[in-house]
């Protein structure tokens, strides 16, 4: 078993010097310290000294410098279109008023799937398409990574 203590952001390493890869979902990119499994065999201890949030295109460096590539699992989610600019903005407003972990394209918004939220969407005039793709959503407002739940009041 390797030991990775760093992540190293997509687009900083050169991609023919990576030796495996390991594929995540949402909820396994936001780690601190597990053992992963690479495609190629490697086994991963990832061993950061504080939680990240491991983004597609990442890549995860080990003491002896290799580098294991992270990958986006695809998710079942939702694509989330408007009639318009405003239309979306304010369907987006009600997505984040629910602290909903929230991927945001330029002419769409990406969720995970959920039958509530999807009549919502419905019900503001905005159309929804069941999807398979890997998912990236916004960070928190406060720092990079996950969207953490909070109360008001």
């Amino acid at each position: 078993m390797k030991r990775f203590t760093a992540v190293v952001p997509a687009g900083d390493f050169d991609p023919a010097s990576v030796s495996d890869r390991v594929v995540l979902d949402y909820d396994s990119r936001h780690r601190r310290r597990i053992v992963l499994y690479g495609e190629a065999g490697t086994v991963v201890l990832l061993d950061l000294s504080e939680a990240a949030h491991l983004r597609d295109g990442d890549a995860l460096k080990g003491e002896d410098d290799s580098l294991v590539l992270v990958a986006a699992a695809p998710e079942r989610l939702v694509e989330i279109r408007a009639g318009g600019q405003a239309e979306l903005i304010r369907i987006a407003w009600h997505l984040g008023n629910r602290h909903l972990p929230t991927q945001l394209l330029p002419d769409a918004l990406r969720i995970r799937t959920d039958h509530v939220i999807e009549e919502m969407v419905r019900g503001l005039g905005g159309t929804v398409t069941a999807i398979e793709a890997p998912f990236d959503p916004e960070g928190g407002a406060y720092g990079h990574g996950a969207v953490h739940e909070h109360h008001h009041g």
